[in-house]
């Protein structure tokens, strides 16, 4: 299914003529100046060069130490709309790159892009997400946007923004909610995800069921899984996409742990398709669908029924995989113990 893609090209209008950068990086301290003066097309031009510029991780380290970055953050909330594109557009470039993204975090950049949440461009917004997506790959960035009070917003925009952004809101917030996961709890984040399980877009299913995942290992997000998701986690587990069975048996996993999850993965008939998994020796949820089906043989009414299936559990014994030996070893242990 085809999904409309939010274009960076600049309005028709707009010139994009820029001057020539003859030396280098001997042009910034010149372009940091120009970031600052009253005339537009100046700006427009200098955000331009400098997007250039900023591709080289040299540039980005000169382009901090002189300052560039407040001139940028300053540039954040321009009228102009093609402004605020190419100072997203930059601090993108910078992301992509160690020195830039420490200099991001270390100049309160994540805190400024707060006032982009709602801009009425959607390039612009995109690219505020893209950098909220690289940057919380560093555990200091995830960090970053958690101080930055901005979990709230996120979970909210997975309502609004497009299937584009949502992808990039859904990857931010899984590094995120793996370190911290009540804020989001408290917003009813699982609510929310739980409604993308079943949404059109693999990318987006999967996603969620990640974020899912990451909640779960929290002791109160597996609270929640129970009360809420485990049903449509259980009907995950025949998606077509490897990517979101693998998840959603992880983020089943998480949530037996406690009692109150394997009931309801009991009750959902959850052992048939995690038995099928385990018996794909090519699928990427085995490992996790045994570890679930272990925990599940806990209960009485789990354990009669796998003890029908152990020879399910012998055949991963040969496995090449070491993990996937210990775990079904365990499994035909709890399968078949007596009291």
């Amino acid at each position: 299914m085809a999904h409309a893609r939010i274009s960076a090209n600049l309005p028709p209008d707009i010139d994009p003529t820029k001057a020539p950068i003859a030396f280098g990086k001997r042009a910034l301290p010149k372009l940091n100046e120009e970031l600052q003066s009253p005339e537009l097309l100046t700006q427009q031009r200098a955000l331009m060069a400098l997007c250039d510029l900023v591709h080289d991780p040299e540039n980005i380290y000169q382009a901090i130490e002189i300052g560039v970055l407040d001139n940028l953050k300053t540039l954040l909330v321009h009228h102009d709309s093609t402004v605020r594109q190419k100072t997203t557009q930059i601090l993108y470039i910078m992301a992509m790159h160690n020195v830039g993204r420490q200099g991001l975090i270390q100049n309160g950049i994540i805190s400024a892009l707060t006032e982009l949440l709602d801009d009425p461009v959607d390039i612009c917004r995109k690219n505020m997400h893209q950098i909220f997506e690289m940057m919380a790959k560093l555990p200091e960035g995830a960090v970053g946007i958690l101080h930055a009070g901005l979990i709230p917003s996120l979970v909210f925009k997975l309502k609004t923004e497009s299937d584009e952004i949502q992808e990039l809101i859904l990857d931010t917030l899984s590094n995120c909610l793996r370190l911290e996961a009540s804020e989001a709890l408290a917003t009813g984040a699982v609510t929310i995800l739980k409604e993308k399980l079943t949404h059109s877009s693999v990318a987006i299913r999967s996603k969620a069921t990640w974020v899912l995942l990451e909640i779960g290992t929290h002791p109160e997000g597996k609270s929640m899984l129970c009360e809420e998701v485990i049903p449509v986690l259980v009907s995950l587990l025949e998606d077509t996409d490897p990517e979101v069975q693998a998840a959603a048996t992880g983020a089943l996993m998480f949530a037996t742990v406690k009692s109150r999850g394997r009931f309801s993965a009991l009750g959902a008939e959850a052992i048939p398709l995690l038995l099928k998994l385990v018996a794909e020796e090519t699928s990427k949820a085995r490992l996790s669908a045994i570890k679930t089906l272990t925990m599940l043989a806990e209960l009485p009414e789990g354990r009669k029924t796998l003890l029908d299936h152990t020879d399910t559990f012998q055949q991963c014994l040969n496995d090449p995989c070491e993990a996937v030996q210990r775990a079904a070893k365990i499994a035909i242990s709890v399968i078949e113990w007596k009291p």
